[in-house]
């Protein structure tokens, strides 16, 4: 936590701007919402609507997208009321069965939305920190590296890549945790000049791997990646500053990228195929005090 922030990292007086701005916006969606409209009328209100949002998200500020919130808001919000007080059949019992199951499916994706908008209204970017000049102040670290059954062709692109991290070579150990005990994962590390770790069971999986190369560590920190997932160069860098700014920090977690081999680029991680990361829903999370990782 940064001392001259405040607790979510928000300079003095933002939490109440945005009290003010939710109790000001409100009355008004609910006017917007609920006033009765003909059909040209409410042909007029859609189109002006429409083309604000095209014009809107031209411009990448961050006004803009809160404009562009609200404007989707009202149109929901309105677009609700209207399925509330208008659609709903009250004639038969099966009508009012089968209709209520698809509006309750609606009030919850219209539940998810206002959520949705109001946990990444003010996300919390945090940049990295730079690191002391004289870099015999950098800490020590260890990369862990687990594996279990991971063929070494998969494995290999990620422990070379961590031994050309951007780090002093003094301060960086690299450990292949391999709980699959196999002979060329060990012969590879000695080739590459890594540290090899195995144990003789694999309780606890994954967990019980890196409790049990815990013990066995010397690094004032501990940098863990899967397998699979190669780090940038940089990715020391960017990261430890936070470590030497704040000593009660405890975890720093990163975005990550999926490569595409066929489409030859980055794309960066979806949460629906993977655990959250630093997306916009996880720095909108972090605002509030409950990032995850």
């Amino acid at each position: 936590m940064d001392p001259q922030r405040g607790p979510k990292g928000q300079a003095p007086g933002a939490w109440s701007a945005r009290v003010v701005l939710w109790a000001s916006a409100l009355p008004v969606l609910a006017f917007v919402a609920t006033v009765p409209l003909a059909a040209g009328p409410q042909l007029v209100f859609s189109a002006v609507v429409f083309i604000a949002a095209l014009l809107l998200r031209r411009n990448g500020s961050r006004l803009a997208v809160l404009a562009m919130m609200g404007l989707s808001l009202a149109m929901s919000t309105r677009y609700m009321w209207w399925r509330l007080t208008e659609t709903m059949g009250w004639s038969s019992f099966v009508d009012l069965t089968l209709g209520l199951g698809l509006v309750l499916a609606e009030v919850y994706a219209y539940l998810i939305l206002v959520l949705g908008y109001f946990q990444v209204a003010w996300p919390l970017n945090r940049k990295p920190l730079p690191l002391p000049a004289d870099q015999s102040q950098w800490p020590t670290v260890d990369v862990f590296i687990p594996t279990y059954n991971e063929p070494l062709a998969v494995v290999r692109t990620t422990v070379l890549a961590a031994t050309v991290l951007d780090w002093p070579v003094d301060k960086l150990n690299i450990h292949v945790l391999d709980d699959g005990r196999r002979e060329e994962f060990r012969e590879f590390c000695e080739q590459v000049g890594v540290h090899y770790v195995t144990r003789t069971n694999n309780n606890h999986a994954k967990a019980g791997n890196i409790n049990a190369a815990l013990k066995k560590s010397s690094g004032e920190f501990v940098a863990i990646f899967d397998c699979d997932h190669i780090p940038a160069r940089s990715f020391l860098q960017v990261s430890m500053g936070w470590f030497l700014r704040d000593p009660k920090l405890a975890v720093v977690q990163t975005p990550h990228y999926f490569f595409s081999p066929d489409r030859r680029r980055a794309i960066p991680a979806s949460p629906t195929t993977s655990a959250p990361r630093p997306s916009g829903s996880c720095r909108g999370s972090c605002s509030w005090v409950a990032g995850w990782t």
